[in-house]
């Protein structure tokens, strides 16, 4: 899977998915830090990259719809994180990448448990 960190994440989170397979480049390595939400988002889109973000307002699907992109992960870690809950965190996005598809979806991942989002028929 392709994939792009957003600069909330450093440098062991791209090595943990790296070492899945997976091709990830980081909003740093492209100087992309600072970036205003929407551009991050419309660079994901133009390199076929899902985007992977502690940034809580990627959840919303009002504002960022996940049928258009190649998919949004949004991080939730708890009130007051261990030092390993990010990377246990990473470590159930790459569980979940291995058993489905996240194109087109927005997914909030917590350690041991993903959410998907279900938009409402009708």
């Amino acid at each position: 899977m392709r994939l792009k960190l957003d600069e909330n994440l450093g440098i062991r989170c791209a090595n943990l998915l790296r070492s899945a397979d997976h091709e990830v480049t980081t909003v740093a390595e492209q100087n992309l830090c600072s970036s205003t939400d929407k551009k991050l988002l419309e660079t994901c889109k133009a390199e076929k990259r899902c985007l992977v973000t502690l940034d809580l307002e990627f959840a919303n699907p009002l504002i960022f719809k996940p049928a258009e992109t190649e998919g949004i992960a949004v991080l939730r870690l708890p009130p007051k994180p261990a030092p390993n809950d990010l990377l246990d965190t990473i470590r159930t996005l790459i569980g979940g990448l291995s058993k489905k598809e996240i194109r087109g979806k927005l997914w909030t991942i917590q350690r041991g448990r993903i959410r998907e989002y279900q938009p409402e028929e009708g």
